[in-house]
């Protein structure tokens, strides 16, 4: 009876770590340096201290080290941009769904 439940464990525990592992590399904003589809990915110039959060035109941003990430609002990339670099700092690489910035526009982001 015991060894029954012992070989039934590995099915049970097996999914179920799996499910964990892939809920944590989600949830990480460094995990989302690279944007999915409908995301904002950001890269700033300095990293931040600690972890922060903070919504922006309703959307939560998730920031750790050098990299940040929210859902897309469907909002022009530039001035997105900027409310993140005055929140955060400067930005170094912005990703929208549409694409990535250029520098003329990274300059036009950090300098509002």
């Amino acid at each position: 009876m015991i060894t029954a439940n012992l070989r039934a464990l590995p099915r049970v525990l097996i999914p179920a770590t799996l499910a964990l592992v892939g809920m944590t590399i989600t949830a990480s904003p460094a995990a989302q340096a690279a944007p999915t589809r409908g995301s904002y990915a950001v890269t700033l110039a300095s990293p931040l201290s600690q972890p922060r959060r903070e919504i922006i035109d309703g959307a939560m941003w998730r920031c750790e080290g050098d990299r940040c990430a929210a859902p897309a609002d469907g909002a022009r990339a530039v001035p997105v941009c900027s409310k993140v670099a005055r929140r955060f700092g400067a930005v170094s690489r912005f990703v929208a769904p549409e694409g990535e910035l250029t520098a003329e526009q990274l300059t036009r982001c950090n300098a509002n």
